[in-house]
């Protein structure tokens, strides 16, 4: 853990892609039906891209390590990172590779993804350099289930990034093959900070109340905090059930708002806030990331996080 008056650096390992984002689907898109989207927008994608250009965003330090190829999707990629200020010296473009694409298709009431994972499947625990752990403070990943070749050593990387000294989270993700192992669960006990959403939280504990869900996920060491949507979000901290609710924007999209949520809520944390306010830290930042089309073209700034949650009774 970080003191307060000290830079936070953070190493964000994960996928690549691009999003093809439709906004206002007219209907949920089906099988030999055409629909109309009300917009369109392409943006840098993926889980993990979303929660680093947040962090930076906010005013962290943030490394990149990901798989990406020499195509369109992987040059708009990499440029979105530079221009948010990340660090991607590690990025090595690889012309073998395909980038990965997800398509977003969002309607009033909710959104489907169509990923194509091109080179994040090629990702592994291995390329993550000792040289790397001891330059940052804490170690990110995302979409545990979503990268295949990341997913087998993802254990021991935490434990290499906690023998450095670092702090660890994990967002799992939805599980495409929704198998939801118990491989997971193994990995959760060299993680500090846990943060699935709600369809995740129960799918992989098994349990269909999300308190029970929370209890069963104890394990001494992780921390876990369930993202609601709409609803907020809430946790299980020391027995105590905790909930912060969402707040209230004018909300465009929510491609990436749980993305956005993760690094609220990390920024804060990292610099030793009330847990119960890195909670308001992230759903301040996962409401304000909705503002826009897209997961990161309103991402939040610290000073817009602030005066939302001053807002607000």
């Amino acid at each position: 853990m970080t003191t307060p008056d000290r830079p936070v650096r953070i190493l964000v390992v994960g996928e690549i892609n691009v999003d093809f984002v439709f906004k206002g689907c007219h209907a949920a898109p089906t099988l030999g039906r055409e629909v109309l989207a009300d917009d369109f927008v392409m943006t840098p994608g993926s889980s993990s891209m979303i929660c680093a250009m947040g962090l930076a965003r906010l005013g962290n330090r943030v490394n990149f390590h990901g798989r990406l190829g020499v195509d369109a999707s992987g040059k708009f990629c990499l440029q979105a990172l530079q221009d948010a200020g990340i660090d991607v010296s590690s990025l090595q473009p690889d012309a073998a590779l395909r980038t990965g694409v997800t398509a977003s298709l969002s309607t009033p009431q909710d959104r489907a993804l169509v990923t194509f994972p091109g080179a994040m499947a090629e990702l592994h625990a291995a390329e993550i350099q000792d040289s790397w752990l001891e330059q940052v403070d804490h170690l990110h990943v995302s979409s545990y289930f979503l990268q295949k070749s990341l997913r087998p050593g993802c254990r021991k990387l935490f434990a290499r990034a906690a023998e450095a000294g670092l702090s660890t989270s994990l967002d799992p993700g939805f599980d495409p093959e929704q198998r939801w192992d118990d491989d997971l669960l193994d990995t959760l006990n060299e993680v500090d900070i846990f943060l699935p959403n709600e369809e995740e939280l129960l799918a992989i504990t098994g349990h269909a109340d999300i308190g029970e869900a929370l209890g069963a996920l104890q394990n001494g060491r992780t921390q876990t905090v369930v993202k609601r949507g709409r609803q907020g979000c809430s946790s299980l901290r020391e027995g105590q059930w905790l909930h912060v609710p969402a707040y209230t924007v004018d909300a465009i999209d929510s491609t990436g708002a749980g993305d956005s949520f993760d690094a609220g809520f990390l920024h804060a944390w990292l610099r030793e806030i009330p847990w119960l306010d890195c909670m308001r830290w992230g759903s301040a930042c996962g409401s304000l990331s909705t503002r826009g089309i897209g997961g990161t073209t309103r991402q939040a700034t610290a000073s817009e996080a602030l005066a939302l949650m001053a807002g607000t009774p």
